[in-house]
């Protein structure tokens, strides 16, 4: 026999499914008004923060190791306490993992998030019980940001998953240890259990494609209403629920769907086909977490680049990427950036991580609130013969040149070729397009152009005939994937370097 819901029963169906919806609006503009006060005075917040984490940390290990009862001034702590980057932490985190405590933080981490190292294999960061919060708070401050500014919060009412690595987590001597995104799943709130997808089951799948399998089936049928994850693997979502459908966009699958939530890479790359994927521009937001820290987050829809976490637990220091990796390289504070400088990112946090150099350069776009964007990595360059050109010089040409030409892009690379077969050495573009140009001499003329105009090094030696302009070698479907797969690191967090100055990734590639 059929079931046919009352009115009485249809009536209680759309008030509990609104009454989240319905409170999330009020609170929204509470946290809203909060997160304002200390965005716009930014200075003493951070200088309010600095003196509280010496304090609480002046009788671990490192405390006593660099002075912290006598440092008084943010100048004193740059004479105790050097630039480091994760192989420098490494004697410190040995000891936390036998079992020491008051290593770096009061206490014992509560979690190692893991993370793939350069140098250094897997990186363990620490995760204390004050740090938690910047994690689990900053993502649900960018959503509540964007409730109280454009008054929509339905999206709470419906499904909403999020494209995560494996929340199964190992003990390392009682320390629980996994990916940051599994970590977090584990801090859900208990109020938006019942809205997340896909199931703790198919979220434990370590194999991504099989996972991604699994999410199309628990996800095709439902009401999905917001979506998170790197875009790279979204689209790679997309594409296989079209598949199973045979549909032509999301839209037509999820109606509902109305919000996006991408970080860890510039989007402009993806946007085009994203969207188009999508079948129609819906709201995003951006997040920059890292295993180290939620740094910062999209806090309004109308003006450009992310409010920096200046009131989460970490101090933030600024080094001019000209100096990265001088001896003595200057370190500032927020009360002295300058706008549309590139920075590198130094943090200290209550996780433990003192003059931690994570590895991004980021540039001020605002100080009323301080806002950022993100450039680039410190060692994803290419500098074969003095031109440094770094990722948002490339991202910007890229994009930019697309955008004028309608031309879409799936995921690309810049490597040198120092040692042609004949002719002069030459950067080399390896493009996997969507939507291919119509003419690709004419396109990479008009993109080594845009090069040029971005970076002047670059152009002295393209018309100084110690480099002849780009080549572009546009390669088959599917060719980042796999190529990921083929090392291990398809899905999750993982991103494909936008530069590197050795021809590892480029030949990798160009051999699949």
């Amino acid at each position: 026999m059929d079931f046919k819901w009352n009115n009485t029963q249809i009536q209680f169906y759309i008030c509990r499914m609104s009454i989240k919806s319905f409170f999330a609006r009020p609170y929204a503009n509470v946290v809203h008004r909060n997160i304002n006060k200390w965005s716009m005075d930014a200075a003493r917040a951070q200088e309010f923060l600095f003196h509280k984490l010496i304090n609480q940390a002046k009788k671990t290990v490192f405390g006593k190791e660099h002075g912290f009862n006598e440092i008084i001034s943010h100048e004193e702590f740059v004479k105790r306490v050097p630039i480091r980057d994760y192989e420098a932490l490494i004697p410190y985190i040995e000891k936390i993992k036998t079992g020491e405590k008051d290593v770096l933080w009061p206490g014992k981490p509560v979690y190692f998030a893991k993370s793939s190292g350069t140098t250094s294999g897997v990186k363990y960061i620490p995760l204390t019980k004050d740090s938690i919060p910047n994690h689990i708070n900053s993502a649900r401050n960018a959503l509540l940001l964007y409730i109280s500014e454009n008054n929509n919060s339905e999206f709470v009412n419906g499904k909403m998953i999020f494209l995560s690595g494996s929340p199964v987590l190992e003990n390392v001597n009682g320390i629980l240890t996994g990916r940051l995104s599994g970590i977090v799943n584990h801090h859900v709130p208990k109020y938006l259990k019942g809205n997340q997808l896909p199931s703790f089951t198919t979220n434990c799948i370590e194999d991504w494609e099989q996972k991604v399998d699994a999410i199309v089936e628990e996800t095709y049928d439902q009401n999905m209403t917001l979506i998170s994850g790197i875009p790279p693997w979204v689209q790679m979502y997309f594409e296989k629920l079209l598949q199973k459908t045979g549909k032509k966009t999301i839209k037509e699958i999820f109606p509902n769907f109305n919000l996006l939530i991408y970080g860890g890479v510039n989007f402009e790359p993806y946007r085009s086909q994203l969207f188009n994927t999508i079948g129609e521009e819906i709201d995003s937001i951006e997040t920059y977490p890292a295993s180290e820290g939620f740094i910062a987050y999209q806090d309004s829809q109308k003006e450009k680049g992310l409010l920096l976490n200046v009131d989460s637990g970490i101090f933030f220091e600024f080094i001019p990427t000209t100096e990265v990796f001088n001896e003595n390289p200057t370190r500032i504070t927020i009360k002295d950036i300058e706008l549309d400088v590139n920075y590198a990112l130094v943090i200290n946090s209550n996780a433990g991580l003192w003059g931690y150099l994570i590895g991004d350069t980021i540039k001020f776009v605002s100080k009323n609130p301080y806002r950022i964007v993100v450039t680039g990595r410190i060692k994803h360059f290419i500098s074969a013969f003095g031109e440094h050109v770094i990722a948002e010089e490339v991202e910007g040409a890229l994009m930019e040149l697309c955008n004028e030409e309608k031309v879409s892009v799936t995921e690309f690379t810049v490597a040198p070729q120092v040692n042609p077969k004949q002719g002069l050495p030459y950067h080399e573009w390896l493009i996997e397009f969507s939507n291919s140009p119509n003419d690709l001499i004419f396109f990479r003329n008009k993109l080594d152009k845009l090069m040029q105009e971005k970076n002047i090094y670059y152009k002295d030696l393209i018309t100084g005939n110690i480099l002849e302009p780009l080549h572009i070698s546009s390669l088959p479907k599917e060719s980042f994937r796999n190529y990921m797969k083929s090392v291990g690191k398809l899905g999750g967090q993982n991103k494909v370097p936008r530069l590197t100055n050795d021809r590892n990734l480029a030949d990798a590639l160009l051999s699949l």
